[in-house]
């Protein structure tokens, strides 16, 4: 396993680490309730396993159950998804990122302007 691949969150992986984000730390129980879909115990605790090897968190032994916390705020995550999406599919020009969303309409010249007076408001050094 690759650094990226240890750094990239799956489908799966992000649903749990939205959990933990939401509810602070957590045993698979929680997780499990907090998840959309049915998965069943030890599919939720996998997963959890998974991501402590990945370092995404940590977890500490409670009673007889173990309770897990993020080691990674939803804004590094985040971050560090989109890097990879534009590394990836647009070699790495967010240029190309917001021309393939201006072409596939799903950036307008409204929108676009939207976005850039949020920019000035913020200082312009996001």
């Amino acid at each position: 396993m690759g650094e990226s691949d240890k750094a990239t969150l799956t489908k799966l992986e992000l649903q749990i680490m939205q959990v933990i984000w939401k509810r602070g730390t957590s045993n698979v129980s929680a997780v499990q309730e907090g998840l959309e879909q049915e998965l069943a115990y030890t599919t939720v605790q996998t997963m959890l396993n998974i991501l402590q090897r990945k370092g995404k968190l940590k977890r500490k032994l409670r009673g007889r159950a173990y309770e897990y916390s993020a080691t990674v705020t939803e804004t590094k995550a985040l971050n560090h998804a989109v890097r990879d999406l534009v590394d990836r599919m647009f070699g790495g020009s967010s240029e190309e990122l917001v021309m393939s969303l201006i072409k596939s309409r799903q950036l307008d010249a409204k929108k676009i302007a939207e976005l850039s007076k949020r920019l000035e408001e913020e200082g312009g050094d996001l």
